[in-house]
């Protein structure tokens, strides 16, 4: 049988109990008639008859004394299902002989104790104090002397806080804090007739194709070959800008300015170039040449 089998109830008056221990079975018949008590565990075991096989037994009989004719029938029963009476346990020197003559181990039951006692209440003025007990209970009474003055005085056992009239407090100054422009990252070529919007500034990792148009409220920047149509600066932001690494856009706009055609058409090699707003116009520079 496994270690630590879990409790087995065998009569329905919760009088006969089988339960596991670690070393075996305990068998519970303190308190009950062994004839009656025998009849229900010979049916339990007859229900599992190799369950328990290979275990033993503590046979618990309390205050009672079997007869040899008892023992020899619990024997019986436990050996039909394989289980071995290895103990007697119960109260008495007379039990402790009795499983001697029959070669059994013998187990005291524990004695048990009243679960409650009277005891005798401290007096309160032996009961010791910690340090910081102590000097609870010395704010505790300032505290009530504190109170009693008060009233001798008329006023309120606890002071109550003034609190300033809505009116009378100073209003918080309101300021407008304005949120700084965002950058919208796109990691994907445009192609012919697509247009990307943004509140702020624009990188591009990829082309833009001819047809496609950036708008911008910042600056523009193209890692790649910008072909189609560029606006930054749209809500009139003059100090806008447009990188690019192969600038051929078909049209630049800056705030209000525009460039196209001859202005922006690619000449020599592609190389990184920006596009600035300078002296009313669009001015496009080599990267490496952009004056501060």
């Amino acid at each position: 049988m496994a270690r630590g089998t879990p409790c087995i109830l065998l009569a329905k008056r919760n009088v006969t109990l089988l339960r596991g221990r670690r070393d075996g079975l305990e068998l519970i018949f303190s308190g009950r008639v062994l004839a009656e008590a025998f009849d229900e565990l010979e049916a339990r075991l007859s229900e599992q008859p190799s369950f328990y096989r290979g275990a033993s037994a503590v046979a618990n009989v309390g205050a009672t004394i079997p007869s040899p004719e008892d023992l020899a029938r619990l024997r019986a029963l436990l050996a039909s299902a394989g289980v071995a009476l290895r103990a007697l346990s119960g109260d008495g020197e007379e039990l402790e002989r009795l499983a001697q003559t029959e070669g059994l181990q013998f187990e005291r039951a524990p004695s048990r104790e009243p679960a409650t006692r009277s005891r005798t209440p401290r007096p309160p003025d032996d009961v010791p104090l910690s340090d910081s007990a102590r000097s609870l209970v010395a704010d505790f009474a300032g505290a009530r002397n504190d109170i009693a003055s008060r009233r001798r005085r008329g006023e309120a056992s606890v002071r109550r806080v003034k609190l300033e009239p809505e009116s009378a407090r100073t209003p918080h100054e309101l300021r407008l804090v304005e949120t700084p422009p965002t950058t919208l990252y796109h990691t994907v070529t445009l192609r012919g007739g697509q247009v990307l919007h943004h509140a702020g500034n624009i990188v591009i990792v990829g082309d833009v194709n001819p047809g496609a148009e950036l708008i911008a409220t910042g600056d523009i920047l193209v890692f790649g070959r910008l072909a189609g149509i560029a606006h930054a600066g749209a809500q009139g932001d003059e100090n806008a800008r447009i990188y690019a690494v192969d600038l051929a856009a078909t049209q630049l706009r800056i705030a209000t300015f525009i460039a196209a055609d001859d202005g922006v058409k690619r000449r020599g090699a592609p190389a990184p170039k920006v596009a600035v707003a300078r002296d009313a116009r669009i001015v496009i520079f080599p990267l490496a040449e952009l004056p501060t």
